[in-house]
This record gives structure tokens, sequence and C-alpha cells, in this order.
């Protein structure tokens, strides 16, 4: 049995009525998962304000209702804890609720606007194959050792997370790693949570519709190193010109990766073809199966971790090589014979795209043509779609725009505003077709033998989401069944 005044530890109350020495079953944000015996945070939310339904999680069972206000009408057998800031509060009581399950494993977050996933991924897979039972949480999907689930944010609500954490525990993980997103950091959603270690990949537009300024959203980012305890460590790329602001005034151990300067790990691409990678880290030389400057990034990277959390540079070496990256990051998916080369990749930000299109224009060959199938999400930053359409054409021989999750809004409004960032010569090489499976079966069509499809977007995703309703979509499907129709 737990007392709400044992979960109520380490958050800043400013007032209480009744008595804060009641038995607490569990903690909720929901109030649709209050159950008697439930302390229900009323969290002031983006799309709603749980202030709001206070009512109904007392119906439900709520003997404890945590807030930032008071409601007029207080129930005799409930006791109001009014704090500043509910979410923050959040965090800490479900960690003391949970047992602090963050403070016996090495957690490990990785923030940036490109790469976090690939990171995440691939230090669970090394940690993984080098005998450590691993936690993830990331985009794609979560992992406590080999048991899956499906991951619905990039960062779970905070009391998800330490939820998730706790089992984490309970399954023996002595590492974790996690995905932390910019609302993730905003939001208090890692409010509890000891971290070993932060990582910083890099910083590029994406997510102003949320943050409004790109001046804010950079500030959010390095919240989350200011935060770092002193004992932890703070990992910058330093290539990334925000890289030395993220390092400033954490007390976090200072160390930095580049492939063009010096720094704690020093990276040097020798080669970069289809086949893979091969780097000279801190001058040690590795062949990796990942392709391009960006994924020598993320090696660098995980690297940097791996040494900072105690293992040996050749060991780490030696599994690097083998590692495959996350799921519809780069991912290449051949014809039968090799005619065709199909990359499905989450690429949904201008900086990304032009990334992975540079990418595949470094390592392919003379004659190879490159066609890009492409969208913008719906409700989401709507100035970065014009800039997607002026990359997507000005690095390919062929562009078709087409839907990505339109959500709510019409798709033929996001493609007109696509378009718009088309000047006359770069149109002349655009196609436009809505429907995103005759898009993709369309670029099949138009590839001849040994040209690179480019499919972004969605990666890893197995959904399009239509007027608010989601439905089964995939791109690696489609790309396969388009593959085999035209060997018919």
């Amino acid at each position: 049995m737990i007392l709400l005044k044992d979960i109520l530890f380490a958050v800043p109350v400013q007032e209480v009525i009744g008595t804060t020495d009641i038995a607490i079953s569990s903690v909720a944000l929901d109030s649709r998962k209050v159950a008697p015996g439930t302390a229900f945070i009323a969290i002031k939310g983006v799309v709603s304000d749980g202030h709001l339904f206070i009512a109904k999680a007392i119906d439900a069972g709520a003997v404890a209702i945590v807030c930032e206000v008071f409601p007029e009408e207080l129930h005799p057998q409930v006791c109001y804890v009014r704090v500043p800031d509910a979410s923050n509060a959040a965090g800490y009581m479900a960690d003391s609720f949970f047992g602090n399950p963050s403070a016996s494993m090495e957690v490990v977050g990785v923030t940036g606007t490109n790469g976090k996933t690939t990171v995440a991924t691939l230090l669970f897979q090394l940690f993984s194959a080098l005998g450590y039972t691993c936690g993830l949480i990331s985009t794609v999907q979560n992992l406590i050792g080999q048991e899956k689930e499906l991951a619905t944010h990039t960062t779970p609500d905070a009391v998800s997370i330490q939820g998730l954490l706790a089992r984490m525990q309970a399954a023996g993980c002595t590492h974790v790693f996690m995905e932390v997103s910019s609302h993730a950091i905003h939001q208090h959603r890692i409010a509890g949570i000891r971290f070993a270690g932060g990582v910083f990949t890099n910083i590029t537009h994406d997510h102003l519709d949320y943050h409004k300024t790109f001046e804010e959203y950079l500030r959010v980012k390095k919240r989350f190193f200011d935060d770092l305890p002193e004992a932890a460590f703070a990992l910058s790329n330093l290539d990334d010109r925000r890289g030395a602001v993220m390092l400033q005034n954490t007390p976090a151990k200072k160390l930095t990766y580049s492939l063009k300067t010096m720094a704690t790990v020093k990276g040097k691409i020798v080669a970069n073809t289809l086949d893979g990678l091969v780097l000279d880290i801190n001058d040690i030389e590795v062949h990796c199966r990942l392709i391009g400057i960006f994924n020598a990034y993320n090696l660098l990277a995980v690297f940097g971790v791996a040494t900072m959390l105690g293992q040996e540079q050749h060991q780490i070496l030696k599994v690097l090589s083998n590692l495959s990256g996350a799921a519809g990051r780069f991912e290449s998916i051949r014809s039968d014979k090799d005619k065709l080369l199909g990359i499905v990749d989450y690429a949904h930000t201008p900086d990304a795209l032009l990334n992975v299109l540079a990418t595949i224009n470094q390592v392919r060959v003379d004659g190879q043509q490159v066609i890009t199938v492409v969208g913008c999400g719906g409700d989401r930053d709507k100035a970065k779609r014009p800039i997607m359409a002026e990359v997507a054409a000005t690095h390919s021989a062929k562009v078709i725009l087409t839907s990505d999750n339109p959500r709510s809004e019409d798709p033929e409004v996001i493609l007109n505003e696509m378009e718009a960032g088309l000047n006359p010569t770069l149109i002349r090489r655009v196609l436009r077709i809505t429907d995103r499976k005759e898009a993709i079966k369309t670029a099949v069509s138009l590839a001849q033998t040994g040209d690179i499809i480019l499919i972004a977007g969605k990666g890893h995703e197995t959904y399009q989401e239509i007027k608010g309703v989601r439905q089964h979509f995939d791109d690696h499907e489609i790309l396969k069944e388009a593959y085999k129709q035209q060997q018919r």
C-alpha cells in the first residue's frame, strides 16, 4: 500500500484540503482510466482541460484530486491537492507510485529533429547484442527485452512512461533507450525520470505548428540538457550549429561527436556506397550496413553513448558493423533480380528529405534516376509544404506529389500548397496523384532498370489517416505489390 503523502514527496504543494494519509491504488490523467482508490491529476492539455473531468473522476472512484485550480464543489471524502504545475507533478507522482524505476536502470534520452529513432534503436540493438536486457521507447515501437508493443506517441504521457519503465525494471532491464520529443519536454512527460545521459542529434524546421517559433523549439530542446543531473553525460553533435548551444549551462559531463572537427568522438567517412559505410571512428576503421552521411552521425552518437556506459571500443564497433537500423528509416526493398531499388523513409521535414536525397545521389551511379513519392501531413506545420516539394523536385529526376496523412484537411489543398514551392523548371518534373497507392504504383511503372524510387514521409507507419479515420496502409506492402504487377 502506498499513501498519497508518499507519492507527493517530490512535488511542490501549494494547498491541501483533506488528508493525504489515504491509500492510493493507481494514478491517472484520464478520467476514463479512474478506478476506486485512484489519484486523478487534472492537467490543462492542448486539446482538453482535465479540470473539467474532476467530477467524473470522483464518480468513478477517485479519492484524491491533484489540480492547479480547486473546483467550486468539494467532496468531503476526497483529498484535494493544489500544485503550481500539474503536468510536472504527474511525472514525479508517477515515479514515486511505481517505485522510482529509472533509478535502478541506465536511461538514455535521445532528442533532436532527425535521427532520434535510429540512434535509440541502434543503442537497443547494440546493448542487446552485448548481452544486456534492454528497453526501447520510440516512435516505431516500445520494447521490453524482446516483448513488443506498438507506440502511440514518440514519448508517452508521464504516467504511462513511468508504468512502462516499471515493467522494464521488473523484466530485468539494465538499460533503457528512449526518444525524447520536444512535445514531451514542453509538457513535462519526462519529469521524474533519472537520466544517465542525453544525446542531441540535430535541429531543423519542424513542429512549428506547436512551438510557433524556431527559437521556442530550440529553447525547449535545450531544456532537456539544462535539466540533466551532474552525474549524467550530455553528448552533442558539434557539426550542427546549435550543437554547442545545447551543452551551455548543462551540469552534466559534456561530450561531442563530429565528422568535420575535433570532438570526443571523431569520425571520418572512408567509403559511402549502397552496400554501406566504411567509417574511421577515433582512428579505428569499421564497415557498417547503414548508408549515408546522416547515418554516419547516428553511428558516432551510438559509439559515444556506448563508451560512456562503460563498453570497450573494439567490441562496440564489432557489434555496430552488423546492425541494420530502425524500420522505415532508409529501408531498402529491391525488386526481383535487383531491377529496381525502392527506399522507404520516414523523412517528413525538409532537412530529413534533403539528407535522404543527398545520400541517394551520392551513392547512385550514372544513369540511375531518382523518382520520389512525397506528401505532407495535414493539421501540421504548413510552412514546410512548399519547401518539401522544392527539395524533392530539385534533387530528383521525377517527383510524384501525393497524400501523406491528410487527417482533417483536404488533400488537394495540401498538394496546392506544396506546388506553390515549384518554379516553372521544377514543376515539369512533377506529377500529382492524390491517391498514395496509385502514386507508388505509378512511380514503379515509370522506373527503368536500375532506377531508385524513394517513398518518403510515412516510413514505419502502417496506416493512413483521412478525415479522422485511420485505415491500414503500408508503403512497404504497396511497393512490393507494384513490383509484382510490373513483372506480369
